[in-house]
């Protein structure tokens, strides 16, 4: 951890919803003019697309069904923990860039799928933050969740997050049910390995919970909406949480256990932040 050079780290699965956490966070920067180093999750990845389609197809071809994003060996966790380090030290360090689509790509002139040449990382930012998938990865030779200031886990119940991904895959990026699904199912070893451990090293975990039947998520044509949902927040270390606070800001909320809050709003948390930069006296 570093006092001098913070580092903030977004992580949780593919469709989770870390966007929309880090949207919020992009507000708070904005509006306390709060300079962020930005990493991309996805610009660590080892392929680009064309690469990583041709290694899908080798490794189908071999045998191994379970070939994925989410693996140790289609992603750079080196590479992640050195940055972490080094920014934590020295606020300084590598990005790229992963160009999903052709808006992204168009300014670099590259195509949609491929990665921008690494460069430094400004000089005078305040702090690193990253969304991504492994944000708080630990295997035998890499601890990523170490260095993290605020490591916060994004994870709904996994019938939403599902749900959360087909919605994005079909209508953002073109994808048929039939292939989303398939992704879903060649992950899951490696969902189950990488993923999930991650958020028993969070400091803070947001857990989004619908209140709406979402049974089939393959046959669910649209998200629950907030007012569809509660999301339990759980703090790993309890002490120095004003909860009474949290429970007087936060509409209708309450404790559900000793380190757990529950909320019914997803947008509670940038109107908490605001309500707090209105009354600097309040005690957070």
């Amino acid at each position: 951890m570093s006092e001098k050079h913070p580092i903030i780290a977004i992580t949780g699965s593919s469709g989770a919803g870390t966007s929309s956490v880090t949207k919020t966070f992009e507000n708070i920067f904005r509006r306390e003019n709060v300079k962020a180093a930005i990493i991309e999750g996805d610009s660590f990845h080892r392929y680009d697309r064309k690469e990583m389609k041709l290694k899908a197809a080798e490794a189908e071809k071999n045998g191994d069904k379970n070939f994925s994003h989410f693996s140790e060996a289609n992603n750079m966790f080196p590479e992640i923990e050195a940055l972490f380090r080094d920014y934590g030290n020295t606020g300084s360090g590598q990005r790229r860039k992963y160009l999903h689509n052709d808006q992204e790509a168009a300014p670099y002139k590259q195509e949609a799928g491929t990665f921008t040449p690494w460069e430094a990382l400004p000089k005078d930012s305040d702090l690193l933050f990253y969304e991504g998938l492994h944000g708080g990865v630990i295997t035998p030779t890499v601890n990523v969740a170490q260095h993290p200031d605020l490591l916060i886990g994004v994870v709904p119940v996994v019938n939403l997050e599902w749900i959360q991904k087909l919605y994005r895959d079909k209508n953002q990026r073109g994808y048929s049910a039939e292939a989303v699904t398939d992704t879903i199912l060649r992950r899951m070893p490696d969902y189950v390995n990488y993923i999930c451990p991650q958020f028993a090293h969070t400091h803070v975990n947001f857990q989004r919970v619908p209140t709406v039947d979402t049974s089939n998520p393959f046959i669910a044509r649209d998200i629950p909406s907030p007012d569809e949902s509660m999301v339990v927040i759980r703090f790993s270390n309890p002490k120095g949480i004003d909860f009474q606070y949290l429970r007087n800001m936060i509409d209708d909320s309450f404790m559900s256990r000793a380190n757990t809050a529950l909320k019914l709003v997803l947008s509670e948390l940038d109107r908490i932040e605001f309500d707090r930069t209105d009354k600097p006296d309040t005690p957070y």
